[in-house]
Parts: C-alpha cells; sequence; structure tokens
C-alpha cells in the first residue's frame, strides 16, 4: 500500500503495513512512528505521537516460583485465572494480543511498547499496537478497558506502570544493541530484525564518515557505549514504584514534553493524562 493510501485510511489499517519482528517491539514502534509522520498520519514532527513502555518492577518477584507448573496472576470475583509460567520474568499481562494461545488473548509480557496518538479538537485518542488483535489503531478507551482492564484485581507482582515519552524525544535518543536479546553466550534468543541496530540521532555512522577521520569515529563510538547512544533500553523500560506519579499535577504535561524519558504513570491515571495534554 502507497503512502497515499495510508493517508486515506488511517482509522483501519492492516498492520502488517508496518515493520514487525516478534519480540521487539520497542524498534517496531520506533519504525511505527517513523512511517506515521512520513505517510502524513501524524504529525510530520510526530508532535502528536507518544511511546508508552509498559513495565514494572517485579521481575525478580516471580523468581520464587519459578518451579511451579503454572501460577495465578489475576483475581476477580474469587476466581483465579491460572498461566504456564514459561520463564522466571514476565510479570505484564496484557488481554487480546496476537501471541497468546488463550481464546481471551492474555499473554504475559517482560514489558511491552505500544504508540499512542493524541487526536486535538475533541477526537479520539488512538492506540497503535502492532501486537494487539484488537482494531488497528484501536481507541485508547477500548484498549484500556480491553487490553489493560485496570477493574480487574492484579495480584501486586503483575501491576503495570507506564511512562508515557514523547515520540521527537524517543525518536531523537532511542538506541539498542539488542544486548538484552542475547543470552550468557551471546546467541540471540529471538530472530533479531534484517536492519541494523537503531543507534541515537548525532552518532550516524555515514554522517560522521563524511567529515571526520576513522579514528574519531571509533572514539565517538567508544564514547557512546558509555552515554548510552548505542544502547539505552533499559534506561526506558526500568521502572520503579517510586517513579509512578499517584496524581497528575499541572507542571506534568511539561515534563511530557521536556524530559527525555518522559513521565511514569499507573494504569488507572493512563486516559487522564491524555485527556490532559495540550
Amino acid at each position: 500500500m502507497t503512502t497515499s493510501e495510508l493517508q486515506l485510511q488511517p482509522n483501519n489499517l492492516d498492520a502488517s503495513l508496518f515493520n514487525h519482528t516478534p519480540f521487539y517491539c520497542e524498534e517496531n514502534v520506533y519504525f511505527l512512528c517513523k512511517k506515521l509522520c512520513s505517510s502524513e498520519i501524524a504529525d510530520a514532527q510526530g508532535s502528536d505521537l507518544f511511546v508508552v513502555f509498559i513495565s514494572n518492577d517485579k521481575k525478580q518477584a516471580l523468581l520464587q516460583v519459578k518451579s511451579s507448573k503454572s501460577f495465578a496472576f489475576l483475581k476477580n470475583d474469587g476466581e483465579s485465572i491460572f498461566y504456564t509460567l514459561v520463564t522466571s520474568e514476565l510479570p505484564i499481562p496484557l488481554w487480546h494480543q496476537k501471541a497468546s494461545r488463550r481464546a481471551d488473548g492474555v499473554i504475559l509480557w517482560d514489558y511491552h511498547v505500544i504508540c499512542v496518538q493524541r487526536k486535538k479538537d475533541g477526537g479520539t485518542h488512538l492506540v497503535w499496537d502492532l501486537d494487539s488483535s484488537l482494531p488497528f489503531p484501536c481507541p485508547l478507551a477500548t484498549y484500556v478497558s480491553e487490553t489493560i482492564r485496570p477493574s480487574f484485581q492484579l495480584f501486586s507482582e503483575f501491576q503495570r506502570f507506564f511512562r508515557v515519552v514523547h515520540a521527537p524525544l524517543f525518536l531523537r535518543h532511542f538506541a539498542s544493541d539488542r544486548r538484552h536479546m542475547k543470552d550468557s553466550e551471546g546467541n540471540c534468543t529471538a530472530q533479531p530484525p534484517p536492519y541494523e541496530p537503531i543507534v541515537a540521532e548525532g552518532l550516524k555512522t555515514s554522517d560522521l564518515e563524511s567529515s571526520v577521520s576513522t579514528k574519531c569515529i571509533e572514539s565517538c563510538k567508544t564514547s557512546a557505549r558509555q552515554d548510552g547512544s548505542v544502547h539505552n533500553l533499559n534506561e526506558y523500560m526500568e521502572i520503579r514504584a517510586t517513579d509512578v506519579l499517584t496524581d497528575l499535577p499541572p507542571e506534568l504535561r511539561s515534563a511530557v514534553f521536556g524530559q527525555k524519558h518522559g513521565v511514569v504513570i499507573g494504569e488507572a491515571h493512563l486516559e487522564e493524562l491524555f485527556s490532559q495534554i495540550p
């Protein structure tokens, strides 16, 4: 489908039109944002887009049940939902996910990344989730109620926190050399994308080569490994409970647009935040 065709059908798109590599959701969202901007579905600079990391600080808590065949993560109306334990670090339950083998589409991720597009003038805010079986894009209110399900009483180990980052900042600063997808022997735990790893803007080798020596380029790369220009995914997905804002003060709006790593909120405040962003 061409860019012009994308522009004509922004509310009913085929997710396969966008780059998607299983288990690399942060990179999928990176290129999703770029395509939404280039196809004019979003603002050219991405000013109406926000990258949302869904994570928590309870990964290690699941080590206690590592030997179990299954465990309960949710209790609602006296009934527990049990989920087969695949790995010891999957604390993020989300519903209507394509990778699920359950009828309700629930799956446990170690973390997840989505894009939210804020619509002005009373328009419906949209969620772009390439791993969701819901409509693509999906109204934010529907996504919250059907995928996040904040009304469900999750055990504390499975509470979800949301890091909301303005897309222009994310596109400028994000970098990943995919080290988190390698085992202790350096082997990939999942097939990587066919393209080169994402490097933060300002450290594009092609740009450097035109004006500086090879020695200087290598020096820049070494420095980048230390300052996060080659890999800083952990800075986005690692969220502590102490980072979570329990209310939404007026100054939060400027923080969303000005802070490199955005702001962290609980699931009860996700819709409220986007209703307050100008």
